[in-house]
């Protein structure tokens, strides 16, 4: 079932998510649920507070980017071929290597991109759908998309790397989204 990604503006973005575990009801359904949403809206990764749920669980698909970028650039992002994971109660262990930038934009912000610096690589500690714990490191692409996924469930968005005069020129368009007022081709559910 495809699920309204929740518009900027809405609570459930800007609070910390709480740990789950094995008990929590329906996993398995939600997560078909996540990925189909994520797909649906052409996305890379989905949050759970995106889909209005504040639990500490995301989902990344960056195989697909590999699969789209041209042979020079597939150089440049030498971290390929990309990985399709469930990531639950994950936690930075630290990020390493130099910060580059890189256009971003977010299913619950549409329409707004802007270029974020974020770190190289990320060491994250998380547990898989069935709740097998691992330690990794990330790099490139994967490594962002990671941080992007992993700053929804820390309440945290892009545009909170923004320069401060850069987000105020902004806040039309983020006032525009909060408000519902911006067509895209995926649900969306707006804050009251």
């Amino acid at each position: 079932m495809i699920l309204p990604i929740v518009a900027y503006g809405a609570p459930v973005l800007r609070k910390v998510s709480k740990p789950i575990d094995a008990s929590y009801p329906n996993l398995t359904a939600f997560l078909a649920d996540m990925w189909e949403t994520m797909y649906s809206s052409n996305g890379v990764g989905l949050a759970a507070p995106q889909v209005n749920r504040d639990i500490r669980l995301f989902v990344v698909d960056s195989v697909q980017i590999f699969e789209n970028l041209e042979a020079e650039e597939k150089g440049v992002y030498n971290d390929g071929p990309g990985i399709k994971k469930v990531f639950v109660n994950a936690e930075i262990i630290e990020t390493h290597g130099d910060d580059w930038a890189y256009n971003e934009g977010c299913l619950s912000i549409p329409k707004i991109r802007e270029d974020i610096m974020r770190a190289e690589r990320v060491t994250l500690h998380y547990m898989d759908e069935h709740f097998n714990e691992f330690t990794e490191t990330f790099s490139g692409i994967t490594a962002r998309v990671i941080l992007h996924e992993y700053d929804h469930i820390e309440g945290k968005l892009f545009i909170d790397y923004l320069k401060p005069l850069r987000k105020k020129m902004l806040q039309g368009k983020l006032n525009d989204i909060s408000k519902g007022k911006i067509k895209v081709d995926y649900k969306m559910s707006f804050a009251k």
